[in-house]
Order: C-alpha cells, then sequence, then structure tokens
C-alpha cells in the first residue's frame, strides 16, 4: 500500500507502523520488526454478490473443502504463535460464513489486529455493532463505482444501496471504516463522485486498487485503463488528498498494488523541490516496494497458503498439515526463496530499473497473467524508459528531473 496522505502531507496513521518498519525486506519471521507478515485469510469462496474482477472466483456455493471452524481456531493460534500483527478477514464474503463471528473475537483475543474486506452489504445496524463490541480494528467496504455502475460490476441490482447502508451503519456504531475502490476502465470517470461521496458520508479512509489480472480479473486486461490514465488517476487522487488536507479533513488516502505510484510521487516532490523528498525517499526505502512473500501472504479457504491473494495458482503449503511459521520461513522452496530475494529474477524494464530496491518488481500476477512468465517485467508499470534509467539521486538533484519528456503511454 502507498499512503498517498502520509508521503505528501505527513499523516501518520496505525498501517504506517507496519508499512515503513524498518528490516522487512527478507523478512522470514524473524525480521528486525520480531514479526510475522501481514496475512490475508480468504475464509470462504462463497459470496453474495459475483464481481467481473474477483479474484477468487467466488460464487454463492461454499467449497466442500472449506476449513472447519476447529481448523480455523487452530490456524489463529498458529497464526498468534508466529507473531502475526494482523488478519485480514476477507472471501469470498467473510460474512457469509456462519462462524465469522467465533473466528474473529477468537483472534482479538489472541492479540491479532483483525479487520474485514468485505462488501457491506450484510452489515445492518446489529452486525456493525457486533463487529465494533468484538474490537474489529478496521472495516474496508468495496464499491467499485456510483449507483447502477457499481451495481453492474458487482453482479446485483442494489448493492450500491447495500454497501452505503452498511458503511452509514458502520459510521452510527463509531467503527472505523474505509472505501475501496478498483480503478478500471468502467469507473476511471467517477473519481472526484468518490471523492465527494467520501466527504458527504465523513468516510475516514480509502484505498484505490490498481486492477490485478487473477481470477474473474484475468479476463480484464483490455478493460484497464492505459499508462497515461493511470497516471491521470493518481494526480486526481494527489490532488483531492491536497485538498482534504487544506481543508483540515484527516482522510487517509492510500493506492494498492501499484508501488510506480510511490516513484511517481516522489519524482513529483524531487520536481517541485519540496523538503519532503528526502524524508519521503527514506521511507520508500524502508518499506522495499512489493512485499508479496515477504511481510504479506494469504492464505485460502482450504488452508493453502499463497504469497498474496492474487496469487492463488502458486501454493506454498497448507496449514492443515504444516504450521503458517513453517511454511513461510522454508526458503528450501525455491519459488518462496525467489519471492523473498527476486532482484536477479526478474526480467524485462524491471531487471534494470534504478527504482527496483523501492519497487521490488511491482506485481508478478500481472506479468504472469499478460507474459507467461512470474518473473517478466509488470506491464501495469507506467514510468518511462527515461524515468526508470534518469539519474536521479535522493535528495539532490532535483533540476535534473525537470528535463524528463512527457509520458507516453507503454506498450502492455
Amino acid at each position: 500500500m502507498i499512503s498517498v496522505s502520509r508521503l505528501l502531507y505527513g499523516m501518520e496513521n496505525f498501517g504506517d507502523s507496519l508499512r515503513y518498519s524498518h528490516g522487512v525486506r527478507g523478512q522470514t519471521g524473524g525480521a528486525a520488526s520480531g514479526l510475522g507478515p501481514v496475512v490475508v485469510w480468504n475464509v470462504t469462496k462463497a459470496c453474495n454478490l459475483r464481481c467481473r474482477h474477483c479474484y477468487s472466483n467466488s460464487d454463492g456455493n461454499v467449497a466442500p473443502d472449506e476449513m472447519s471452524t476447529a481448523e480455523a481456531l487452530k490456524f489463529i493460534d498458529d497464526l498468534a504463535e508466529f507473531r502475526v500483527p494482523v488478519i485480514l478477514f476477507s472471501g469470498g464474503e467473510p460474512l457469509v460464513r456462519g462462524d465469522f463471528f467465533d473466528l474473529a473475537g477468537y483472534a482479538v483475543k489472541r492479540g491479532i489486529r483483525v479487520t474485514i474486506s468485505t462488501n457491506g452489504t450484510l452489515i445492518d445496524r446489529d452486525a456493525a455493532r457486533r463487529i465494533k463490541k468484538l474490537g474489529v480494528g478496521y472495516v474496508g467496504i468495496s464499491l467499485d463505482g456510483i449507483g447502477e455502475n457499481n451495481d453492474r460490476f458487482r453482479g446485483r441490482r442494489g448493492a450500491f444501496e447495500d454497501a452505503l447502508r452498511g458503511i452509514r451503519n458502520c459510521r452510527q456504531a463509531d467503527q472505523k471504516m474505509g472505501l475501496r475502490f478498483t480503478i478500471n476502465r468502467h469507473n476511471f470517470g467517477e473519481l472526484d463522485q468518490i471523492f465527494r461521496l467520501i466527504e458527504e458520508e465523513d468516510i475516514p479512509r480509502v484505498c484505490f486498487y490498481h486492477l490485478v489480472y487473477s481470477g474473474r480479473g484475468s479476463k480484464m486486461v483490455d478493460e484497464d485503463i492505459s499508462h497515461s490514465e493511470t497516471r491521470e488517476a493518481l494526480e486526481t487522487i494527489m490532488d483531492r488528498t491536497g485538498q482534504f488536507f487544506k481543508k483540515g479533513r484527516q482522510v487517509e488516502v492510500l493506492t494498492v498494488d501499484n508501488h510506480c505510484d510511490a516513484i511517481y510521487i516522489y519524482m513529483k516532490l524531487l520536481r517541485e523541490k519540496s523538503p519532503r523528498a528526502q524524508e519521503v525517499y527514506e521511507l520508500l526505502e524502508r518499506n522495499g516496494g512489493n512485499r508479496s512473500g515477504i511481510a504479506i501472504g494469504e492464505v485460502d479457504w482450504r488452508g493453502e497458503v499463497h504469497p498474496d491473494q492474487f496469487t492463488q495458482n502458486h501454493s506454498l503449503g497448507n496449514v492443515r498439515t504444516r504450521k503458517f511459521g513453517e511454511i513461510w520461513n522454508d526458503i528450501s522452496n525455491p519459488f518462496m526463496a525467489g519471492l523473498k530475494n527476486r532482484s536477479g529474477l526478474l526480467g524485462g524494464r524491471c531487471s534494470s530499473c534504478r527504482w527496483l530496491k523501492l519497487c521490488n518488481g511491482n506485481f508478478r500476477a500481472r506479468a504472469e497473467a499478460v507474459y507467461g512468465d512470474f518473473w517478466a517485467q509488470d506491464p501495469a508499470c507506467y514510468l518511462t524508459d527515461e524515468e526508470i534509467n534518469h539519474d536521479i539521486l535522493p535528495g539532490r538533484h532535483c533540476n535534473e528531473i525537470s528535463s524528463i519528456s512527457p509520458p507516453q503511454d507503454q506498450a502492455k
């Protein structure tokens, strides 16, 4: 995640303590932080919606090999032992699972911060109050457009209004929540409306996701926005973040799944001779870019461990037969070893990019979806060849960046 509000304006939030901690690169559970990775847990494949970009191919059916309650509780104990700081309950739709509140409550009791990724449609007033009472740290509610546009994308009429009701119920229960919005060709023009909704509903956080070609989303490569449109989207996000800041509104704004955003923001600060440039470079260096298989991992409803939720075609092991920590630390697995130290494996533009230590090759799932090679360049990298090769030293030569040519779309 790229914290636009932190990088541009120094606003600090809970996630920053993990996002910009020292000792993350190459983390194997025994990192300087002493913590395991953040774990996305797809507790069920079942969902009451059918979204076009769903990475888990979720539908209305419960998978026959879904972990039982007893197995799930044992897994939570395993994560607590490995000092996992955060579990992100996801799906499918996590609230579809009958024992969801029992599992979330148990994780909180074991000292793990619980967050939820949900479509929000099942969060009535009672559910919002129960979530708050359990001590859930954060609820992320997904919207992928305004009104009917969201409903078309999410496969059910009325989904927007139901999600909006869930947002309002969380706000009424004083439960911290935020929006999740996946940018694509069908909703690219609604960014201003999303920011207007954030202001009208007093929503304290928003995550703008770049499209990842995985699951049903693997068929959406041609529905992604162009590189120039991606840059335009980020400019809009930065501008609206600035407007919130000037109004004194403490809205946390993040982008997710494209580490080019961090480089783009840093270059903007250099171009403007901002005194924040040096600090931002140091934050990005600590973060280290894409951390799939390093500081974030995913476990699906069957107990299979993956580098992230978008890479479910690569399994690292199963928590039903082996502890999560053992799987995560096992660099005898060449795939896991490659994830933790990938610089020599990356091909294409990534292999010679001067920003590699700040980006770490971006998103591997997109590379594999487009090129059939997990270690190929990320086709969603929108930085120009000149930008990735230009000699810019951190905190110095701010005048040099002004000579960079205007952005041109790279071939995807």
